[in-house]
């Protein structure tokens, strides 16, 4: 009797678990990947962050909820698409890009932590279990002032400009004895070809 009683709870309990794997593969289940995109973080310069999301389960993800606190307003000016998104419905084996464009306030930089977004929606269409999430988090930055970055990489054309004003006269000099010093060895020679002609 208890060998009966063991191999039916055995048998219940394998029930509810094949049960629950199963309702799992159907559910929704989203993967969302933040990326910054600009190889130079500069203040007063547009960063560009991407998210890709895509649902791997077999059932539509409903009212999607992502939202990204990493941008405080007292940091950053959101220059372009939100840090709040809401997309109504994903469905399975889909995806969707959205970007997003923020811009440092001026004196911010140095170092950064670019955290991860938080995210919540349904996992099917008759379920109200809200499932809660995280984005991918892209990690630490170094955000450069605009100082540094254009003594860095800027094309320096006022430096220039001056570096060849201050060296034409070292090579003006030399050039023009040397043309003056051909010009008269020119007339010399065209002046003797001339005399031995007559």
């Amino acid at each position: 009797m208890v060998k009966v009683l063991l191999i039916s709870a055995f048998c219940l309990a394998l029930n509810v678990l094949v049960l629950a794997e199963e309702e799992a593969v159907t559910a929704a289940r989203l993967l969302i990947e933040k990326q910054i995109l600009n190889k130079y973080l500069v203040e007063n310069r547009d960063i560009v962050v991407n998210y890709n999301i895509f649902n791997v389960g077999q059932s539509p993800a409903i009212d999607v909820h992502i939202t990204d606190n990493s941008f405080s307003s007292e940091h950053f000016d959101v220059m372009s698409g939100v840090l709040k998104v809401t997309i109504a419905r994903l469905g399975p084996g889909s995806n969707i890009t959205h970007t997003s464009v923020v811009r440092p306030k001026a004196g911010i930089w140095g170092r950064f932590n670019f955290t991860a977004g938080e995210v919540t929606y349904l996992v099917s269409e008759d379920s109200k279990d809200i499932q809660l999430g995280y984005t991918s988090e892209p990690g630490e930055g170094f955000i450069v002032s605009l100082k540094e970055f254009d003594r860095r990489f800027s094309p320096h054309v006022l430096d220039w400009a001056a570096f060849a004003i201050m060296t034409l006269p070292s090579l003006l000099f030399p050039f023009l004895l040397w043309y003056r010093s051909k010009s008269k060895y020119e007339s010399i020679v065209s002046s003797k070809q001339a005399n031995k002609k007559h």
